[in-house]
């Protein structure tokens, strides 16, 4: 099964609520933090959420 990495790369300062659990829930707490995760479905679900925060690559 492939993996995404996934990148926090603005702040999560101002956000919504769900934003910032969503963000917590992939392991995501600072500017820079990288985290890998499995490519599914779920995965998908929390990424298009918060796309706009984040910077996401195969592998």
């Amino acid at each position: 099964m492939a993996d995404v990495k996934i990148t926090l790369k603005k702040s999560l300062i101002g956000c919504k609520k769900p934003q910032l659990a969503t963000a917590e829930a992939l392991g995501l707490h600072k500017v820079g933090d990288t985290t890998t995760q499995p490519d599914n479905a779920q995965t998908q679900g929390k990424i298009k959420k918060i796309i706009h925060l984040v910077e996401v690559s195969k592998g």
